[in-house]
């Protein structure tokens, strides 16, 4: 095994090598030039030619201009192979000494791997049967001057992936398909949501009063009108106000911040898409996101099905569906329905199972806090659970005929809430007294609970027809989609303790 300060040592005398080469490509003239234009990408050459052979290239002289960085060089003499890397995937190109301008193949040969290259030439077929450019011109256009990790062993350390993002998508086909599958997953809803006459919206990411969600927020300064903001948790109440405004059908795909802990899922800004729609309620919500899931596997994975760490998902709808009452009694047979209600019982079992138990907390947070601890782990298949406590839905409606819950879901897969949604409350009155219990219980020092917005309820006193409210966590659908096991992984930049990575200084 290598030793790390000895394999820092050789990687900073490569970087004083490589500084060297481009020190003499400043003197001479000719460092980072930008006068080079490609015609063709490595893929599109693939697609067009691959199938064609050797002696119909040739015949044709196809010429390409094509650019990339190399990541492999295989010098043989007076010829050369290599291979460069566009955005699109690899070509391999033929380099011969007798063919190019003098003293060029000779200068190539003091090239890096890492380089960033520009190639004029005509195609042709190696005798493997290999698509490659033969070379009649080459240019360094970018000199790399820190050496890409080896290529047998590529980069593999997780936490040098996360950190020198750029590096790991140099080096790793597997996490550049994982974010361009997360951009056509995002194309997709766009057009989905567009089909169906929904109008994308930007509201603010900086807000006067945190609110959206239960959840604690960051705060900001703003020097110039001197206030404390909060950055958003939720983009919940800005869209029920353009609800009002009477925009019906919008939606927002949406940064959002929480002041929380960092885990395989969760990081403290992730990527929701929150959606309204008026004259609709939860049900039909529901049947809208089996329809989209449904047809987003259908368009980005061929199929209805997907494989999450080893276990098959099927995205058929309809999905199954139980009430929050329905999964505690399921999975906890012992408990007695007829007390589910009852907060002493309900403090009882709570204790039992390791549940902390504040003094504030009513039979509905106590009932979520026992779904959470003996139940989430267990909805494997698309589930819907439905009927949430009102104590724990301040913007939802209640139920007509059961106040003690309301019309709202979420939808677990692989025992993680992939989506929020629910029929929204839009009497002003209720939702005034609401806000006041949560502005109570953060007076009472919880962080998570929500202002009170004057605003939003002056909003509500204009009217807002009856709606229904959807938030869906993009990050955690992309990691379901690419089967990837953290957060991390579908995140181009997680945010991580700052800490020095070895080698980052010379």
């Amino acid at each position: 095994m290598i030793n790390k300060g000895k394999k820092i040592q050789e990687e900073s005398g490569l970087i004083a090598e490589r500084r060297r080469k481009l020190s003499e490509l400043r003197k001479a003239g000719i460092a980072f030039p930008n006068d080079f234009r490609r015609n063709a990408l490595a893929e599109e050459l693939h697609q067009t030619y691959g199938e064609r052979g050797d002696h119909d290239l040739r015949a044709q002289s196809i010429e390409v201009k094509v650019s990339g960085r190399m990541m492999a060089k295989r010098v043989m003499g007076k010829a050369s192979f290599i291979k460069i890397q566009d955005r699109t995937g690899q070509i391999q190109l033929r380099l011969e000494h007798d063919r190019l301008a003098a003293g060029l193949y000779q200068n190539f040969k003091k090239w890096d791997i890492g380089d960033i290259i520009g190639v004029f030439g005509t195609l042709f077929k190696t005798k493997t049967g290999e698509l490659t450019v033969m070379a009649d011109d080459i240019r360094l256009l970018t000199k790399s001057l820190r050496p890409l990790p080896e290529k047998f062993h590529g980069l593999v350390d997780k936490e040098v992936r996360y950190r020198q993002r750029y590096v790991d998508l140099i080096m790793n086909a597997d996490s550049r398909h994982v974010f361009r599958l997360r951009s056509e997953l995002i194309s997709y809803i766009r057009v989905f949501l567009d089909s169906q006459d929904f109008l994308e919206v930007e509201t603010p990411m900086m807000q006067t009063a945190p609110g959206g969600a239960i959840a604690r927020p960051f705060t900001t300064h703003h020097n110039a009108l001197n206030m404390q903001l909060y950055m958003r948790i939720a983009p919940e109440l800005f869209l029920k106000r353009l609800v009002v405004g009477g925009f019906e059908r919008v939606y927002e795909v949406n940064r959002s911040f929480r002041n929380e802990g960092i885990s395989t899922q969760h990081n403290p800004e992730f990527t929701m898409l929150e959606l309204y729609r008026a004259y609709a309620d939860y049900l039909d919500l529901m049947s809208m996101i089996e329809k989209l899931l449904g047809g987003m596997s259908e368009s980005l994975l061929g199929q209805s099905k997907l494989f999450y760490q080893g276990e098959e998902y099927d995205l058929t709808n309809p999905f199954s569906r139980m009430t929050v009452e329905q999964a505690i009694i399921n999975f906890n047979p012992e408990i007695d329905r007829d007390k589910l209600r009852n907060l002493d019982y309900l403090r009882g079992i709570a204790d039992k199972i390791g549940v902390t138990v504040e003094k504030n907390y009513g039979s509905g947070k106590l009932q979520i806090e026992i779904f959470e601890k003996t139940c989430e782990s267990k909805l494997q298949g698309p589930t819907f659970i439905t009927a949430y406590p009102t104590e724990v839905s301040p913007l939802s409606r209640c139920n007509n005929d059961d106040p003690f819950v309301t019309d709202r879901f979420e939808l677990f897969i692989a025992s993680r809430e992939i989506a929020n949604g629910f029929s929204e409350l839009n009497d002003s009155e209720d939702q005034a007294e609401r806000f006041k219990v949560q502005a109570e219980n953060r007076s009472a020092g919880d962080d998570e609970a929500m202002a009170y917005d004057a605003d939003y309820i002056r909003a509500l006193e204009y009217g807002m027809p009856p709606t229904a409210g959807l938030g869906l966590g993009i990050d955690r659908l992309v990691m379901l989609f690419t089967d990837s096991a953290s957060i991390r992984d579908v995140l181009l930049f997680p945010h991580m303790r700052v800490d020095n990575i070895e080698g980052i200084d010379d």
